[in-house]
């Protein structure tokens, strides 16, 4: 998973290619139960490059894409948003693998 620091790490993964950005927080207790099952969700999907978003150190996007609640997930495919699995909700690895299978 690339967990980008800067804008530019952001957004060379969303210009070409399926992209899955996970919006998450250290602080965010969803957040923390889901991070374990991240691993297979990605090995589940390789033609999604996973980038894990710091709602901390990106409020900015977060506020312009409406992302209100994390953990979110939002598919990106060469530089266009496909789907977006957000909610304030805590989210499983089965609904997370659903949201992807059928993107």
């Amino acid at each position: 998973m690339l967990i980008p620091t800067t804008y530019e790490e952001l957004a060379k993964p969303l210009e070409e290619g399926k992209t899955m950005l996970f919006f998450t927080a250290d602080w965010c207790g969803d957040c923390v139960y889901i991070k374990p099952d991240m691993p297979d969700i990605e090995a589940s999907f390789p033609e999604y490059t996973f980038v894990q978003v710091d709602r901390d150190v990106f409020i900015d996007i977060c506020q312009k894409w409406g992302i209100l609640g994390i953990p979110s997930f939002v598919a990106i495919e060469d530089g266009k948003e496909r789907g977006r699995f957000v909610s304030k909700n805590r989210k499983t690895k089965e609904e997370i693998m659903t949201f992807i299978s059928e993107l």
